[in-house]
């Protein structure tokens, strides 16, 4: 399963690369009216993670594959591009050993074998970090966080700028996902409206059926600012965070008997979110922002 939402499964089927990039050239009015939020900053500033010695290390083997955009896909020129392409090269740099690393695109179900066969040293892919998995593989920290948000069609009339507003009106959510789960705990005054699945849902919402919808934030982000959206609707409220419904968030899968890379990776990561850089691979590929 990729990703911790199940949803983000058929959204990296759905889009393809060229699809990401006419969408990211419409921007919805809220985006015009606001700067997007800041990354969330997922390492405490007072914690030191060590770096170790990578000197011994003949190569960098990272595995992704292309169907997953705009985390990672091949750009109009058949480059391999996205978010943890670019991640991945940062990593290196960070660790000093650019020379030495090299990004290796692969069909996503081949991805775990690989990793295990030791055809690649690290996975970055968005693959959904479970209790199965790790007890054969490692995880880096996380380093992105999805989160789910609500959008509102603005021809309805919604008195207020937070889902308390939502309280009592039909709000649609796929049914069996944990987004339905996470709406029913977080906000039981909403009248919930289940749908079989995300096509059925944004139709609802678009042609008024529903005032409000509850889902994946990235699917979400893009879909407000697309051509299939016709300004139809906007980003309201939120962000809503939640291991228990969506898991631990975006994080590199190596191997168990790898933990002073598990650990360099580490900390790479703190260092990239610490400085900014991280922040602007982000804004790069989600210039409306997550949050």
């Amino acid at each position: 399963m990729r990703v911790c939402l199940s949803s983000m499964v058929s959204m990296a089927r759905l889009f393809t690369h060229a699809a990401l990039i006419a969408m990211s050239c419409v921007m919805p009015l809220a985006a015009q009216e606001a700067k997007p939020p800041s990354l969330p900053i997922l390492f405490d500033a007072r914690e030191r993670l060590p770096k170790p010695d990578l000197s011994s290390l003949v190569r960098l083997r990272f595995l992704t594959s292309i169907d997953f955009p705009p985390f990672n896909f091949l750009d109009q020129n058949g480059k391999l591009t996205g978010f943890h392409v670019e991640l991945a090269r940062k990593i290196c740099d960070e660790l000093a050993i650019a020379d030495k690393c090299q990004i290796q695109a692969l069909p996503f179900g081949e991805l775990q074998g690989a990793l295990a066969a030791s055809q690649g040293d690290a996975v970055i892919a968005g693959v959904s970090v479970t209790p199965e998995l790790r007890k054969s593989f490692a995880f880096s920290r996380p380093f992105l966080m999805l989160p789910a948000r609500f959008v509102r069609n603005v021809r309805a009339s919604i008195n207020g700028t937070t889902a308390a507003a939502l309280a009592g009106r039909p709000v649609g959510v796929v049914k069996g996902t944990a987004h339905e789960a996470m709406m029913a705990a977080f906000f039981p005054a909403i009248k919930p409206v289940p749908f079989d699945d995300k096509d059925a849902l944004l139709a609802a919402l678009k042609e008024g059926k529903v005032d409000a919808a509850f889902a994946d934030g990235l699917q979400l982000s893009f879909w407000v600012s697309s051509p299939a959206a016709e300004k139809c609707c906007a980003i309201f409220d939120g962000p809503y965070l939640s291991q228990q419904f969506l898991g631990e968030g975006l994080t590199i899968m190596l191997r168990q008997q790898d933990a002073d890379l598990t650990a360099a990776i580490n900390h790479a990561l703190a260092m990239l979110s610490r400085d900014g850089r991280l922040q602007e691979i982000y804004l790069r590929y989600f210039p409306y922002g997550l949050y």
